[in-house]
């Protein structure tokens, strides 16, 4: 399918500062009529109207659904926690405890797929890095256009970290690499003093053929505490593969002594070489 624009083509026509054209996708998304619009009312207003006029109409008239307000609360809930592990009993009982509709798991999965059908989401599941098999449990979901998503919440909810991995993984998508999310096991202890296996969870595991990378998507890592907690599932993998933190802290891209690429954002999604 035709997706919406990458950030490198979008910033191949809008030009001009690569922040402010990065501070822009990320706020108005990669829909190509965006371009043309001349103000930020007209802009938004675009994806309103496109996202109420054009995908929930078509969804409630192709599919003949009865219940439009149900759709559009897995809408809601999907935009508000992207990036963010669920499935649908976990959205049924969430519609549920707010007594805003009593549906079954079955009709939420039903009505994501139809969601993904219409290029709205995109699902990406959980993989044993070391157990090589999927989780059957709970996934994530992805905003197609981070625009669209921004326009169904009222341009609020602006957490920079969860767009940021919502721009990385529509990218490796355009790529055409399949991606999961990895999880690889650490050996801790719990509070009675028996020795536990934890999951700790590396936000992309990218593949094509046989050749795999690992990235960490890190808006800033500003203490050591932090940088543990990116690094520390990159060295459980106990593998040779490629691993990248993308960050928006850094200028200029480096490695560590452990051969991890630091790479700025606007860098890594502007550079198709890397992977």
């Amino acid at each position: 399918w035709v997706h919406p624009l990458s950030f490198s083509e979008y910033y191949e026509a809008a030009g001009g500062d690569r922040s402010e054209a990065f501070d822009d996708y990320a706020f108005y998304g990669g829909m190509p009529l965006i371009l043309s619009r001349p103000n930020d009312a007209a802009k938004m207003n675009y994806l309103k109207t496109l996202f109420a006029e054009v995908y929930i109409k078509d969804i409630v008239e192709r599919k003949r659904l009865e219940r439009q307000d149900v759709l559009e609360q897995i809408l809601d809930l999907l935009c508000s926690s992207i990036g963010s592990l669920t499935n649908p009993a976990r959205i049924a009982a969430t519609l549920k405890s707010k007594q805003a509709a009593n549906v079954s798991s079955n009709t939420i999965r039903a009505y994501i797929g139809y969601l993904e059908d219409a290029f709205l989401f995109s699902e990406s599941k959980r993989y044993d890095v070391k157990g090589k098999a999927y989780f059957d449990t709970s996934n994530k979901y992805y905003c197609e256009d981070i625009g669209l998503r921004n326009a169904r919440i009222g341009f609020r909810q602006q957490e920079m970290t969860h767009i940021m991995e919502n721009i990385i993984y529509n990218e490796l998508v355009i790529r055409r690499f399949s991606v999961d999310v990895g999880v690889v096991y650490a050996r801790t202890v719990n509070q009675n003093g028996n020795s536990v296996r934890t999951p700790r969870e590396i936000d992309f595991v990218v593949t094509s053929g046989g050749k795999r990378t690992y990235i960490q998507s890190a808006y800033a890592i500003p203490s050591e505490e932090k940088a543990e907690a990116e690094l520390r599932p990159f060295a459980l993998t106990r593998d040779s593969f490629p691993k990248i933190i993308v960050r928006k802290d850094i200028g200029r891209r480096w490695y560590d002594d452990n051969g991890i690429l630091n790479i700025n954002l606007t860098d890594f999604l502007l550079d198709k070489s890397l992977i």
